[in-house]
């Protein structure tokens, strides 16, 4: 099988850390580039002739060997380059600290309701963004994934060289993760134990769904202290499907507060309300380092606002 040509690097530099729209011109028989745009982008034709317009570095569109005009002739098989202009967003009020950071890696303290990339809404307003702009590392990357509602640590990659080596941590389960979550305290709950299912979550539907078969995933589930009514509990997932925890403790009958998908969904809260964050909490990351040999363990410096009263899981009230 033929490969296609890699796409040249980038002619503008990031805005807000954010990469610009890169596309590369297919087969047809427009006239212009500002033509093909005006056909294929969703809005008016004039906010495409501003594509072209602006004085400030990385205004306009670009090809490989620089800036367009807009009757510039279109050239199937070409690569283009342009910033789209975002919406405003709502600033996520909590703070994105960094735990470490040195040559390689950035381990990242992520709030609760930040995306940790650019997708859908979230652009400029989630943590690859905000760590591009603030550290002054275009080339940064995540190493994996942690939801947006999910507090906690996330590991990023400087250099792209490195990037495999990372990602195979989590790829591999060579990481060891653990979670804190409060959830409804059940005193018949014979805990600790290990939930094991099959998780199936389908493009474009909002949850996982657990089906017989061949289980796919599995979770370890420690009650850590309880106050009667909530549980504080340490989750120390073994596999990595999207949604795991939050569904294999709904399924135990204590789904983890501030949940709007598990065990039912809600209608979507407003975007600037962040009154009722998911009590998840990406708690620590351990693993060796697979391009230097070094131990590494980090721990977060959230806590969630829930946790119940250090009352010992064997005791009652």
């Amino acid at each position: 099988m033929r490969r296609r040509p890699a796409a040249p690097p980038p002619p503008l530099p990031q805005r807000h850390g954010v990469d610009p729209v890169r596309r590369r011109l297919p087969e047809g028989d427009w006239a212009t580039v500002r033509a093909y745009l005006t056909e294929l982008l969703p809005v008016e034709p004039a906010l495409v002739d501003a594509l072209f317009d602006g004085d400030a570095p990385g205004d306009g569109v670009h090809s490989a060997d620089g800036r367009l005009a807009p009757d510039a002739p279109f050239v199937p098989g070409g690569w283009i380059w342009y910033h789209r202009d975002l919406p405003p967003e709502v600033e996520v009020p909590f703070p994105l600290a960094v735990v470490h950071r040195d040559e390689r890696i950035v381990v990242a303290d992520k709030p609760h309701f930040l995306s940790i990339a650019p997708r859908g809404k979230h652009v400029t307003q989630t943590a690859l963004a905000l760590l591009r702009d603030r550290l002054g590392l275009p080339e940064l990357s995540p190493a994996h994934r942690l939801d947006r509602l999910t507090a906690g640590l996330v590991l990023f990659v400087v250099r792209p060289q490195d990037r495999a080596a990372y990602q195979g941590l989590f790829a591999e389960r060579r990481v060891r993760k653990e979670y804190r979550a409060v959830a409804p305290y059940r005193p018949e709950l014979d805990l600790p134990r290990t939930v094991e299912s099959r998780l199936v979550k389908e493009r474009g539907e909002l949850t996982a769904r657990e089906v017989p078969g061949e289980p796919n995933s599995r979770s370890v589930v420690e009650l850590l202290a309880h106050d009667g009514r909530n549980g504080g509990y340490r989750l120390l997932p073994e596999t990595g499907k999207t949604h795991q925890l939050r569904v294999h403790l709904a399924s135990l009958g204590i789904p983890i507060l501030g949940d709007p998908l598990y065990p039912v969904v809600l209608p979507e809260a407003a975007p600037d309300d962040f009154r009722e964050p998911l009590q998840l909490l990406a708690h620590s990351l351990e693993f060796t380092d697979p391009v230097t040999g070094a131990a590494h363990r980090f721990e977060s410096g959230q806590r969630l606002a829930r946790w119940p009263e250090e009352v010992p899981a064997g005791e009652t009230l």
